[in-house]
């Protein structure tokens, strides 16, 4: 089948006859061949991202199309082709050629320290619950970033606030106000129980400043009490002291010795916490659903007695947020499902929605920091918080949380479908924080599977072997859980077959 000449070329199709016109080749971009899958044939070839201008004969038509990249002989995707092909052209991935800086090469990536497994493929493009990977292919994202892009990839309004701040005011210093931080800030303590709020880069720092600030509480109304109850299987950040406050197994071994004061109690256990308390215990501190622990969530009548039990005590009620908040759970914050107010919050991962912003709040007779106490040289600038608050008012539209209880459901409700056809033991979490309870160790070759299956793959997390964690958009459409749940579906059936 002849490709036509890249300056114009005929095509033809069964229900219109068009000519195409494309311009010329653009070094160093790829081109792509079109290859019609209907009998009656269409092909050109063309630059990947170059605009394309056509006349349209009457009437409509569309087809799928196999588009070939060629510096990828063997990647084939097929693609759904109407008459405007010059829209049809710019949501084509833009691909570099085999060898230049972004296709995926090991030798490139010896550059990277090494500190996880990871796959041989570079993603180029996300948008929405979906990424593109360097040949093309597409793949339906369940991890998210593991539970920090709330509003999927890439989403428009992110965009459009910080191209907007970028051009304005980026980081005056944070020895200085900013519009974007304080407005951040005041729709933060207006819409929770907390007075007062410290912004950070990650969660391991929010966290970081809330173990300082329950120190330094400590020092001045309990006669230096330090001490702070966390619990096991808990996850606080990879700093030293949140490492020592974590209850993952192994790391109390790991870069010894460890920061001294964090007795570990059992999630639901108030027993257990009561045994660990003496006159040295400033605080309790825990995740409402502890996500790396397997997506094992705060009993409701545990978190109100906690919350008792801390205040009958002269205890601070800490609650980590960093993934459970920004609606992941259902309500902007996780603490809001079990009534409570607690003293202190940490918060990360979606309050940026994929940009490295976290935040600590605190009631007013807690935030007790001195001048010096506390600080960070990109904390609060205005380019990041200026995101924060286009992801907050996105979440706080009306409607949103809604949607999110109702995707939650739905998902809930799927995997518990797929549970019983399976044998397996069930489903957990809060919102759209959710886990699949395996009944045998097969996670690991799950995730594989689903991140390798073809034309479109997906991706999984398992945090246990037993156990598959899914942590998708807040805005993930019915249709795209309903597409998750039938892959799944066919995987596990590939996996076990």
């Amino acid at each position: 089948m002849p490709i036509g000449n890249k300056k114009s070329l005929q095509c033809t199709h069964a229900h219109d006859s068009k000519r195409l016109f494309a311009q010329s080749t653009v070094a160093g971009r790829p081109r792509i061949v079109f290859q019609s899958v209907a009998d009656q044939p269409m092909m050109m070839e063309t630059d990947i991202g170059r605009p394309v201008r056509q006349r349209v004969g009457a009437g409509k038509n569309r087809c799928s199309v196999i588009v070939r990249f060629s510096h990828r002989p063997d990647s084939c995707r097929e693609f759904e082709y109407n008459e405007n092909l010059s829209r049809f052209i710019s949501k084509l991935p833009c691909l570099p050629l085999k060898g230049s800086a972004m296709s995926f090469s090991s030798a490139d990536a010896q550059s990277l320290m090494e500190i996880t497994a990871r796959p041989p493929m570079y993603f180029v493009r996300g948008e929405g619950s979906w990424l593109t990977d360097d040949t093309g292919k597409r793949y339906l994202d369940c991890i998210q970033g593991w539970a920090v892009n709330c509003l999927g990839h890439c989403p428009p309004q992110l965009v459009k606030a910080l191209n907007d701040q970028a051009a304005t005011l980026i980081n005056p210093s944070p020895a200085f106000f900013n519009e974007p931080s304080t407005a951040l800030a005041k729709r933060l303590t207006d819409a929770s129980c907390f007075d007062r709020v410290f912004f950070t880069n990650s969660g391991a720092e929010a966290n970081e400043g809330v173990i300082k600030l329950a120190r330094k509480w400590g020092q001045k109304n309990k006669g230096g009490a330090y001490k702070i109850i966390t619990f096991n299987h808990s996850f606080h950040g990879r700093t030293l002291a949140t490492m020592s406050a974590s209850g993952k197994a192994g790391w109390d071994t790991k870069f010894a010795p460890q920061v001294e004061g964090f007795p570990k109690a059992e999630l639901n256990d108030l027993a257990s916490v009561k045994a660990l308390i003496d006159d040295q215990t400033v605080a309790v501190m825990l995740e409402p659903v502890q996500g790396e622990g397997g997506v094992i969530p705060a009993d409701m009548a545990f978190m109100k007695a906690l919350r008792e039990l801390t205040r009958e005590n002269n205890m601070l009620l800490i609650v980590d947020e960093v993934q459970t908040g920004m609606g992941r759970c259902g309500e902007l914050f996780a603490y809001q499902a079990y009534g409570i107010e607690p003293d202190i919050m940490s918060l990360g991962k979606g309050i940026g929605s994929g940009i490295p912003l976290a935040a600590m709040l605190a009631r007013e007779e807690v935030a007790c920091f001195e001048h010096g106490d506390q600080g960070g040289t990109y904390n609060g600038n205005p380019l990041i918080t200026a995101g924060g608050v286009a992801v907050f008012d996105a979440l706080t539209a009306p409607g949103f949380m809604e949607s999110v209880r109702l995707r939650s459901e739905q998902l809930s409700q799927g995997l518990l479908a797929l549970s019983e056809k399976w044998g397996m033991k069930g489903e957990r979490g809060m919102g759209l924080l959710r886990a699949l309870i395996l009944d045998k160790d097969d996670g690991p070759a799950i995730v594989d599977a689903a991140r390798d299956r073809g034309p479109e793959g997906m991706l999984l997390n398992a945090p246990r072997p037993n156990l598959l964690r899914f942590m998708t958009a807040l805005n993930i459409t019915e249709d795209e859980v309903k597409l998750m749940l039938a892959w799944l579906d066919e995987v596990i059936a590939k996996v076990r077959s």
